[in-house]
């Protein structure tokens, strides 16, 4: 990915840096050749040549670029199980998925963590970006994701004779576990995405308590792939499921919906971090009736999000690490809605929006294992700032308006944003 060249000052904003810090009202930062060079109040740092351009933020947020750290790119308008796996040939579903990392990127979100992808596409996705053939966040792939024979993913009766395998690898037993592992070696990607729980979109066989991987095969996953030095996650709902992940050594977990205090100490024990995406359920419930939704569906829905929540706050009052993101591409929760979630995490589960503007900045850097490089806003790191017309600190909803995205730099180039109108 080229990064600017030359320097940039951003000036006149109210500077949100995501280390944990107040807010700076009328600070800047200062951007050389890609990185951030510094930030601070103009008192306080070095004289510049007065030709340095300058970016006028006032009125302004200043933020990290936003990591989405639950990424489907491979979703678009999903409202049936076959809208996952049969109903568009892969030509198209790489089309979509590159429009859908261009809204993200045009959203703010100039990183991101694969959550799974249909045919590998992810993983080809994050070349194109990191090359420049097409706008996207900074990207962490996954590729096709592993769930027990008969499990939430594995929904296709057997009498049709149809594979999943552009979306998910089929396993009975450790061995099948580890051979799914090194296929997705194979295929180059960086995280292992698994399902050892179900959901409460299916509660006649894999409800949101039910466990859809063994023991046994979790350990042989993560054995295998770190092995490969690549990361595990897992889809965890049930709290059993949840402690299967953390005693196999999940690098981090999906959802982490029914915690209780054992799983918690577990989480903690490893610092292993969660990403709840929450706000698919709120709208699961709100919305799913006009596309179908049975009472019991919304009423596992409202069991999730209320565990959810519970879980959630557990999870920020113990010191634990929180990303945002989630489950975007359903025909009730898509594409484009993603600071919805954030939004969400203030009015519904208690967050403070600094509190949600760190997760979704320095923690989703970290669960990207690129906290070196993004999240907070500091001298040395990648020049991925976000500029949010308003006070984000006061209403941290004005994120859900791409008109108010003033600026998305990403190593210091203006991607997008209404500077780029003008």
């Amino acid at each position: 990915m080229k990064s600017a060249s030359g320097r940039l000052r951003i000036v006149g904003g109210m500077v949100f840096d995501g280390t944990g810090k107040d807010p700076v009202q009328g600070a800047e930062v200062r951007l050389r050749d890609g990185l951030i060079e510094a930030v601070g109040l103009a008192s306080e740092l070095p004289s510049l040549d007065p030709e340095v351009p300058v970016f006028d933020a006032t009125g302004c947020t200043v933020l990290p670029g936003l990591v989405e750290a639950h990424f489907h790119s491979t979703y678009f308008n999903v409202a049936a199980l076959e809208d996952l796996d049969i109903k568009y040939p892969v030509e198209y579903i790489t089309l979509l998925s590159s429009s859908n990392a261009r809204l993200a990127l045009e959203c703010g979100y100039t990183a991101a963590r694969s959550g799974g992808s249909l045919h590998n596409i992810d993983v080809w996705l994050k070349k194109a970006i990191e090359e420049d053939v097409v706008p996207g966040p900074r990207l962490v792939s996954s590729g096709r994701e592993i769930c027990g024979a008969g499990g939430l993913m594995d929904w296709n009766p057997e009498f049709r004779k149809i594979g999943m395998e552009g979306l998910v690898l089929l396993i009975n037993g450790p061995a099948e576990a580890r051979s799914a592992v090194r296929k997705l070696v194979k295929d180059g990607v960086e995280w292992v995405k698994t399902y050892p729980t179900g959901d409460a979109a299916s509660p006649d066989v894999n409800d949101h308590h039910t466990l859809c991987m063994t023991a046994e095969e979790m350990n042989a996953v993560v054995e295998t792939a770190h092995n490969h030095r690549l990361k595990v996650t897992g889809h965890c709902r049930a709290t059993e499921g949840i402690k299967n992940a953390l005693r196999a050594g999940y690098d981090a977990l999906e959802h982490a919906t029914f915690m209780d205090q054992e799983a918690l100490d577990l989480m903690l024990s490893r610092d292993v971090p969660a990403v709840p995406a929450l706000y698919f359920e709120k709208a699961s419930i709100e919305r799913g009736p006009e596309f179908g939704m049975s009472s019991r569906v919304i009423d596992g829905h409202k069991e999730t999000l209320e565990g959810g929540i519970k879980s959630a706050r557990m999870i920020l009052e113990a010191g634990g690490c929180l990303g945002m993101g989630g489950d975007y591409g359903f025909a009730w929760n898509p594409h484009g809605d993603y600071a919805r979630e954030l939004t969400f995490f203030v009015t519904d589960v208690g967050f403070s929006p600094a509190q949600v503007l760190t997760c979704a900045t320095r923690n989703g850097a970290k669960i990207l294992g690129r906290e070196n490089e993004l999240g907070t806003l500091q001298a040395g790191k990648l020049a991925d700032v976000l500029v949010v017309s308003g006070n984000l600190l006061k209403d941290i909803s004005l994120l859900e308006n791409r008109s108010n995205i003033r600026a998305v730099f990403q190593g210091g180039v203006l991607k997008a944003g209404t500077a780029m109108w003008r």
